[in-house]
């Protein structure tokens, strides 16, 4: 078995068959981890775009600041999409397994 390190999150994981992970002192799926990972990351990208919003609001309208809170709402947007089809693509599998096992 490897160990994974997410970085963004400061969370390792340990990958493998049947592999479980210690998530808040309960034992959890590394399907769990996947999810929990990306909901951190998705917590990440919503805390820049709260963080942008907060500029503009404070009236920091300048065509710059605008054009990044263009581009962390696409990134944030990119990153929803790629959770969404991660995880679901990764349930089918799991599922499929569970079928044929």
């Amino acid at each position: 078995m490897s160990n994974v390190n997410f970085q963004n999150i400061g969370m390792q994981v340990q990958t493998g068959a049947g592999a479980n992970v210690l998530n808040g002192g309960k034992a959890a799926t590394w399907y769990e981890a996947l999810a929990k990972a990306w909901g951190q990351s998705l917590d990440g990208q919503a805390g820049q775009l709260e963080s942008l919003a907060q500029q503009i609001n404070g009236g920091d309208d300048k065509p710059s600041t605008l054009s990044m809170m263009t581009a962390e709402s696409a990134k944030m947007q990119f990153m929803a999409t790629s959770s969404s089809s991660s995880l679901n693509s990764v349930g089918s599998a799991l599922e499929t397994m569970a079928r044929k096992g």
